[in-house]
């Protein structure tokens, strides 16, 4: 089966003033159709910069450097302003954090959803509307009809969120890309909405890419996950497998931060600190944090290579073991 997003060798750049950024360095993946991919990893890692580079939305000082990333087979990135501005909401969506800062504060839950639609699917009013109302009731929202005439500071989080959500879907896109998700909500409402995107997932059967740092989320929801660390891929593989053996010693520190409900909910945090952007490390970017770097590691940056079935590691100790 082809892939439906394919990235290969993408570089995102942010140029300031004294010092240029490298936040997504040479990275490759792809989505297959239907599947969840987990996107994970701390907090500056390259994740957010990764989805906004796919729809093409970064912003100066930003600028995409180079790579592809082809979508049904087209070059996302050689497309005209037009062409574009047709994908997104059409054929792929996003899902951003904080819904209630995406949502128009003086425009109704009816106009801004309804919208959608007729601008990417040329329907009326009445159609759009019909459409709304069903994507709300999708999404689980009580009494869609009252939620349409609100505005969006008359809702809760999480019913902003599940707006955000029929919004995303109402066109029927082949790729959904949920950028944190469940951010600022309550633990019920967090789980209820990675519920709510498993159970559209099987309706739809539309791809997402999931960005989180809570690799308890990618573990409930992803069918494989893409663990990054200061603008590179670590490790690619299928959830449960790395989960059970993490190749990369940065995906098995963060497996080790996570609490434990065995172990009195106690975590080993990882030593150091995330290395400053402006000026990362030669050779492997983790090499300062890692407790298993030797001379190599810090001369060399590693190549991703290939380990064993549909798994993907960027390791020296990987590699000096397969010889």
């Amino acid at each position: 089966m082809g892939q439906l997003l394919e990235i290969t060798n993408l570089r995102t750049h942010f140029y300031l003033r004294r010092a240029t950024v490298k936040a997504v360095d040479d990275i490759s993946f792809c989505v297959g159709p239907g599947e969840m991919l987990g996107l994970v990893g701390e907090s500056g890692s390259g994740k957010s910069v990764t989805a906004l580079s796919v729809l093409r939305l970064i912003q100066p000082p930003g600028r995409i450097i180079s790579g592809h990333v082809i979508f049904q087979g087209r070059d996302l990135l050689t497309l005209s302003e037009e062409e574009i501005n047709s994908t997104r909401g059409r054929t792929i969506t996003m899902i951003f954090q904080n819904p209630r800062s995406c949502l128009n504060p003086v425009l109704k839950v009816e106009t801004q959803i309804t919208r959608v639609h007729q601008v990417h699917k040329g329907s009326s009013f009445r159609e759009a509307k019909g459409r709304a109302l069903e994507f709300l009731k999708m999404v689980r929202i009580p009494d869609p009809e009252q939620v349409m005439n609100r505005y969006p500071y008359q809702l809760s989080g999480g019913m902003c969120q599940r707006v955000m959500i029929a919004m995303a879907l109402i066109c029927e896109p082949l790729l959904v890309i949920a950028d944190e998700p469940t951010t600022g909500l309550d633990v019920t409402i967090q789980g209820q909405i990675l519920e709510l995107m498993r159970d559209l997932r099987r309706q739809t059967q539309a791809a997402q890419l999931l960005i989180t740092h809570d690799l308890g989320v990618a573990a409930e929801t992803c069918d494989r996950m893409v663990v990054m660390y200061c603008g590179k891929i670590m490790e690619i593989g299928a959830v449960e497998e790395v989960f059970k053996h993490p190749l990369h010693p940065y995906t098995a520190a963060l497996l080790k931060s996570v609490p434990d409900v065995r172990k009195d909910f106690r975590t080993t945090t990882i030593p150091g600190n995330v290395p400053d952007p402006r000026d990362p490390p030669s050779g492997c970017r983790f090499h300062p944090r890692c407790q298993e770097s030797n001379d190599l590691c810090s001369k060399e940056e590693p190549q991703m290579m290939e380990f064993g079935s549909n798994r993907l590691v960027a390791c020296h100790r990987i590699s000096i073991s397969q010889r």
